[in-house]
C-alpha cells in the first residue's frame, strides 16, 4: 500500500498559479477601465459606455424610420417630441412654474402628423393651437384654489407653457416638416449626421485639448478648442453629405456644415442656460449616460429649422 501524496503535484501548482495571475490581470484591467471612465465622466459629466449604447439604439431607430419606411419617422420623432416636451414641463414645474402637462403632451402628439402630412399649414396651425390650448388650460385651472396664483406668477406660468411649445414642439417639428417633403428624408438624415459629427468633434477636441472656456457662466465644460473641433467635423461631414447624399456642390456642403455647427452650438448653450436658471444638472435622468431627452436633442432643435431653410432654398 503506497503512501498518500504530501500536496498538489507541480502541474497543479503551476495551473493554479497561472489562473491566479490571469485573474489578477483581469482585475487590474477592470480597475484601469473603471478609473478611466471615472476620469471621463468627471470631465464630461456623462457615463460614456451607457451613452454610447443608448446613442446607438436611438441611431438605429432613426435610420430605420428614415430609410426603410418614411412614415415610421412620424412615430419615432413624435415620441421624442412628446417625451422631451413632458420632461421640460416637469422640470419647470419642479422649479416652481405651474405648466399643465396634459395639454403639453396633447399638443406635442398632434404637431408631428400635422407637420408631416399637412406640411407648413399643419405645422403652424397646430403649433399655434397648442400654445393656445396650454394657455387656456392654465387659465381654466385658476378655478381651483390649488392652482391659483398672483398675477405676476400666473403670467410666468403662461410664458413657461408657451416656451415649451415654441422651443421643443415648434423647433423639433421642423424635422417632421422636412421629412414630409419630397426626398426630404435625405435632408433630415444629412443634417442629423452633421449634428452628430458636430457633437463628436466638440467632445473629442474639448476632452483632449480644451483649455479656454467658451461660456463659463453658462456651460463651464464648453471650450473654444471644442468649438473649433465641432466646426471642423461639421464642415467635413457637410461636404460629404452634400456631395454623396444630396447631390449638391462642395460650397453648399461647406455652408451647410458651418451653419449646422453654429445652430447646434446655439442649441447646446440655450439648453445649458435653461438648466442654469432652473438650478439643475440634467433636465431629467430618463436616459442613463445622457441625462434627459432634451440633453440629447438640444443641438437638433434649432438645426432642424436651419436644415429646412436650406431645403427650401437649394433643393
Amino acid at each position: 500500500m503506497s503512501d498518500a501524496p504530501d500536496g498538489p503535484s507541480p502541474r497543479l501548482k503551476k495551473r493554479g498559479k497561472s489562473r491566479a495571475e490571469f485573474e489578477a490581470t483581469v482585475a487590474d484591467i477592470e480597475a484601469q477601465v473603471r478609473a478611466t471612465n471615472a476620469r471621463i465622466e468627471k470631465r464630461t459629466g456623462r457615463n460614456l459606455p451607457l451613452a454610447i449604447v443608448i446613442g446607438l439604439g436611438l441611431g438605429f431607430g432613426l435610420l430605420f424610420s428614415l430609410i426603410v419606411v418614411k412614415d415610421v419617422f412620424v412615430l419615432f420623432a413624435g415620441a421624442l417630441l412628446v417625451f422631451t416636451a413632458f420632461e421640460l414641463a416637469s422640470a419647470l414645474r419642479f422649479a416652481g412654474r405651474d405648466v399643465p402637462r396634459i395639454p403639453t403632451v396633447i399638443a406635442a402628439l398632434a404637431v408631428g402628423p400635422a407637420s408631416f402630412y399637412w406640411l407648413e399649414d399643419g405645422h403652424w396651425l397646430v403649433t399655434l393651437g397648442g400654445m393656445a390650448l396650454v394657455t387656456l388650460w392654465r387659465l381654466a385651472e385658476t378655478i381651483w384654489p390649488a392652482h391659483r396664483a398672483p398675477r405676476d406668477e400666473l403670467v410666468k406660468d403662461l410664458f413657461a407653457g408657451v416656451l415649451v411649445q415654441a422651443y421643443v414642439v415648434f423647433l423639433g417639428s421642423f424635422a417632421l416638416l422636412l421629412t414630409g417633403r419630397e426626398d426630404g428624408q435625405w435632408w433630415t438624415l444629412a443634417f442629423l449626421i452633421v449634428v452628430i459629427s458636430t457633437d463628436t468633434g466638440a467632445y473629442a477636441s474639448g476632452l483632449l485639448l480644451g483649455k479656454h472656456p467658451m461660456a463659463p457662466r453658462i456651460s463651464p465644460k464648453k471650450t473654444w478648442e471644442g468649438f473649433a473641433g465641432s466646426v471642423t467635423a461639421a464642415v467635413i461631414a457637410g461636404v460629404l453629405v452634400a456631395v454623396l447624399m444630396l447631390d449638391q456642390p462642395i460650397w453648399l456642403g461647406l455652408l451647410f456644415g458651418v451653419t449646422i455647427a453654429l445652430t447646434a452650438t446655439l442649441g447646446d448653450l440655450t439648453e445649458s442656460l435653461i438648466k442654469r436658471d432652473l438650478g439643475i444638472k440634467d433636465i431629467s435622468t430618463w436616459l442613463p449616460g445622457h441625462g434627459g431627452f432634451l440633453d440629447r436633442l438640444d443641438s437638433v432643435l434649432p438645426s432642424a429649422a436651419a436644415a429646412y431653410a436650406f431645403y427650401l432654398v437649394f433643393a
